[in-house]
């Protein structure tokens, strides 16, 4: 296939978990990838390494703070200068941790807000002329807790709640030469710092579907949501096996 026949999409957040599930099912589905990472250096460079193996220069890695808002513009610039295109963005990248009402300070709030809210907008702004060209696409990654608080996370709560407000205000911005949704994940990848057995057997238990998700679950979406999807902007779509029913 001729170089340009392959869109570019930029994944943040995208060299370790789900991120780099949904890059190697992109990638899988011919999509090139403009790979964010920011301190995981090793991990994308080996995820670029096995998918270069595959289809030569068809990653890019792209190391960015999502606090640097001018480095945000930067990054999408290099990225849609590498093959002269960008066709999607997906905002996957992600902060999480708690802050309990009585100890919530300045920088709890400027680090979960980066990463998930401010980093979309920006990001989102500087690819939407380079997306309009293609008729592209923007997934962002949010949570059922923008709707339905999760004790000791207001933080968190609030700047997934911010990053839902953004996709639909964007999907009427965009429209319609660029279509906008998100992703709300259920259980798929417990968080890294972990939750104690007895709250993951809870947490299953209370899930329609009685089991975790997979990754692969995510990607797919992702991909639908780009490429298959083109008469849909402004949802979320709930991947989380029937729990957000629940709670």
């Amino acid at each position: 296939m001729p170089k340009l026949a392959h869109p570019v999409v930029l994944v943040t957040g995208a060299a370790r978990r789900i991120g780099a599930v949904v890059v190697r099912r992109l990638h899988a589905e011919g999509f090139d990838i403009a790979l964010h990472y920011h301190r995981s250096k090793a991990e994308a460079e080996a995820v670029a390494a096995e998918l270069n193996a595959i289809r030569a220069d068809s990653v890019r890695t792209l190391c960015a703070d999502l606090a640097d808002d001018a480095g945000l513009t930067t990054m999408v610039g290099e990225a849609a200068h590498w093959h002269g295109r960008l066709d999607a963005l997906v905002n996957n990248a992600s902060t999480f941790h708690a802050t309990p009402v009585g100890s919530i300070d300045r920088a709890a709030w400027d680090n979960l807000f980066a990463s998930n809210a401010r980093a979309p907008l920006f990001l989102s702004q500087a690819a939407a002329p380079h997306l309009a060209e293609h008729q592209g696409a923007i997934v962002n990654m949010v949570d059922i807790y923008a709707e339905r608080p999760l004790r000791d996370h207001t933080v968190y709560g609030m700047a997934k709640a911010a990053l839902v407000a953004l996709t639909q205000s964007l999907a009427i911005e965009l429209a319609p030469h660029v279509r906008v949704n998100a992703i709300a994940p259920g259980a798929i990848l417990w968080p890294e710092h972990g939750k104690a057995d007895t709250e993951r057997d809870a947490v299953i238990a209370a899930t329609p579907l009685k089991r975790c998700g997979d990754p692969e679950d995510i990607a797919s979406t992702v991909l639908w949501l780009l490429r298959d999807a083109t008469f849909v902007t402004g949802q979320v779509i709930r991947v989380d096996g029937g729990r957000s029913l629940v709670l």
